[in-house]
């Protein structure tokens, strides 16, 4: 090999290890100027034994820490978050938010994808509660705070739930919505749809859900069917959301973005559902982690929401302990985010959980 060639291979090299060095977070503790207290970072934090994405974004960088955990799996928030049209924009003036892309997801997928011969043995909800807790330690330490808010929805309620039991001390409250809880949520989404879909007359939604029987299923494409009636229903007894608060951060609108995203999203979701049925739904079960919490519960529910029926939510909940603990029944609200669901949000973390932060 000649010498030329051999200048140009290290050159390049050398190159990409600059890149990879320069999308780094520093490591912490960040000085917070008070002349100049809004804080904007994006970049790699090294958590579980890999490079994971992660971005904090607040006005102030004294304001308590809101760790957003994104669900899914494999639907993170952070194209969205820090969009011109973000639901979640405000909220920035009362903390700072902390997002990060989990494993098998978003840009940190992008930066380690997964070989497909692989997957059946890759993500397991301890280690992702496991880089959950890592994060929250990450954050705390960075950020000069003491403990972070921890707030999950739907997939991501389930793993803070984890994340809460298995490090207490790092949360000051827990904020969650639509509740996923472990077996009992499949069967009673499934017979909730059904019987909407029989007392509609919509004959091709009762014939695709009676083809499919009752789970739990070993078709992974069942769930997706199911999720897919239970939209056209949750539509019509909730409020929509702003088209524009899903349009992307121009960062992460590109052709390679979008594909990596896709491209985790499938892979989690597989990791979810199974290719038999086995996926890590099966196997949630989140009463056997025990139902003490050490910290404050707040707990939303959409009165329309078929995925995480509040059946399922409000007996869960019931049976928890905890220091102080409310349930939330929202009108006109299903599983995804809509007005009244961030609206209700906000508002229970402004009002209910900012004061426990003065205490």
């Amino acid at each position: 090999m000649n010498r030329c060639l051999l200048l140009l291979i290290g050159l390049l090299l050398a190159t990409r290890a600059a890149s990879a060095a320069d999308d780094l977070l520093p490591p912490g503790p960040w000085p917070c100027d008070a002349a100049q207290p809004a804080v904007h970072r994006e970049g790699f934090v090294p958590v579980g034994g890999l490079q994971q994405w992660v971005t904090v974004h607040g006005s102030d960088c004294r304001k308590p820490v809101l760790l957003m955990v994104h669900g899914g799996p494999g639907n993170p928030l952070t194209p969205y978050a820090n969009a011109p049209a973000s639901p979640y924009a405000a909220w920035q003036q009362d903390f700072t938010l902390v997002l990060w892309d989990q494993r098998g997801a978003g840009r940190t997928y992008g930066r380690q994808p997964v070989d497909p011969d692989a997957e059946e043995k890759l993500l397991s909800i301890e280690q992702l509660a496991a880089d959950g807790v890592e994060v929250a330690r990450w954050a705390t330490r960075t950020l000069g705070q003491r403990q972070v808010v921890l707030f999950g929805g739907s997939w991501s309620s389930a793993l803070s739930v984890h994340m809460a039991m298995r490090a207490p001390e790092l949360f000051v409250a827990y904020v969650g919505t639509g509740q996923l809880v472990g077996a009992d949520n499949l069967p009673a989404s499934y017979a909730a749809t059904l019987a909407l879909a029989r007392a509609a007359g919509d004959a091709a939604s009762v014939a695709k859900l009676e083809a499919m029987g009752a789970p739990p299923w070993t078709n992974p494409r069942h769930m997706g069917q199911l999720r897919r009636v239970t939209r056209v229903y949750e539509a019509a007894a909730s409020d929509p959301a702003p088209t524009a608060w899903w349009l992307r951060a121009p960062a992460y609108d590109t052709p390679a973005e979008r594909e990596a995203y896709t491209r985790g999203e499938d892979f989690s979701w597989l990791q979810y559902v199974g290719l038999r049925g086995q996926g890590m739904l099966s196997r949630l079960d989140l009463p056997a982690l025990g139902l003490r919490f050490a910290m404050p519960v707040f707990m939303l529910q959409g009165e329309a929401d078929l995925v995480t029926v509040p059946s399922v939510s409000r007996r869960y909940f019931d049976r928890l302990q905890a220091p102080d603990k409310h349930y939330l029944l929202l009108q006109r609200v299903g599983h995804d985010p809509n007005p009244r669901m961030i609206a209700a949000q906000h508002r229970v973390l402004v009002e209910q959980v900012l004061p426990l932060l003065a205490r």
